[in-house]
């Protein structure tokens, strides 16, 4: 049987911490950032961990499960 191969997109958006959550980027932090204040622009730096609910489905995507 051929190997699973993994899904680029969830590859490029989501990476594992050493205690094995996933951790995510906040979305909205790319463009028309002029109306948004500087306090929400910061908090949107930050990274974020991914919801429990979805951690299963994100990993089998990277192929870990």
């Amino acid at each position: 049987m051929p190997k699973m191969k993994t899904k680029s997109s969830a590859k490029k958006r989501f990476k594992l911490t050493g205690t094995g959550k996933v951790k995510r980027k906040h979305a909205f932090k790319s463009h028309i950032l002029t109306k948004k204040s500087k306090k929400r622009k910061l908090k949107l730096t930050h990274d974020g961990l991914v919801h429990k609910s979805d951690e299963a489905n994100i990993k089998q995507q990277l192929c870990l499960k």
